[in-house]
């Protein structure tokens, strides 16, 4: 009788509403709290509390006797660079176009949609932040190729907005639970690798990057909420369970 009763239309209905307002709710309480968590490292940041823990961090990847050099074999340093470009504005708008060009030929034009919206709003709201903090860059190392302030990152913010969001979104069309793990580890692995790889290069204090990991993983979020809500309104299908 209970099996009936659990497997009943109506019920997995009221069961699917709750679970997606409760989804809901924890969206909001976690982007909220990572806005908090950047408004305070904006705080301390501004008011210079948080250059004793830059430079401990900076220092841990320099070479004592040439802080011009980073830590490691050159092997290492032509790597780090390699993970680094993997932010950057041009190989990141690669993707975005290659990937919402795939969307549009599979007719998944909301999905696009959302993957444009996410990364150019991420964009913007980055370049905005950057103009107003203006903050300069560590005088580490000559750094001529460098054209924006340093707060927030914009590789760290822009990778967690990019890659979240399209893992996010891979999560939501995998038809298993592997598969739904696999996309939102990769997409986390990407953003760390490329944060740190900004720190490790000394184009960074280590305060932008979490800055940027903050507002970026918010932002990336906010978008999923909005995924989910299309999702359960028919716009976003997704696979089927084979668990």
């Amino acid at each position: 009788m209970f099996n009936r009763v659990f497997q009943s239309t109506p019920y997995r209905r009221l069961h699917g509403l709750v679970t997606g307002e409760a989804w809901l709710l924890a969206s909001i309480a976690l982007v909220s709290g990572l806005i908090l968590a950047f408004l305070q490292i904006a705080d301390e940041m501004i008011e210079g509390e948080m250059e004793a823990f830059d430079n401990a961090i900076l220092m841990l990847f320099r070479d004592p006797a040439n802080l011009d050099s980073t830590i490691g074999p050159p092997w290492v340093h032509e790597m780090v660079r390699d993970v680094t470009a993997l932010g950057s504005f041009a190989l990141l708008g690669l993707i975005v176009l290659a990937v919402c060009a795939y969307l549009l030929l599979a007719r998944m034009r909301a999905e696009a949609l959302l993957i444009i919206t996410s990364v150019l709003g991420g964009t913007i709201l980055s370049t905005v932040l950057k103009m107003g903090y203006d903050r300069p860059r560590p005088d580490l190392v000559a750094m001529s190729h460098q054209f924006t302030a340093s707060f927030p990152s914009g590789h760290a913010m822009l990778s967690a907005v990019t890659f979240l969001t399209l893992g996010a979104l891979l999560a939501r069309l995998a038809s298993t639970r592997p598969l739904r793990i696999f996309s939102i580890s990769m997409a986390l692995l990407l953003t760390l690798l490329i944060g740190l790889s900004r720190i490790y290069m000394g184009v960074h204090y280590p305060s932008d990057v979490l800055a940027g990991w903050c507002l970026g993983a918010a932002w990336a979020l906010f978008c999923s909420a909005v995924a989910a809500r299309l999702q359960r309104g028919g716009a976003i299908v997704h696979g089927t369970e084979q668990d």
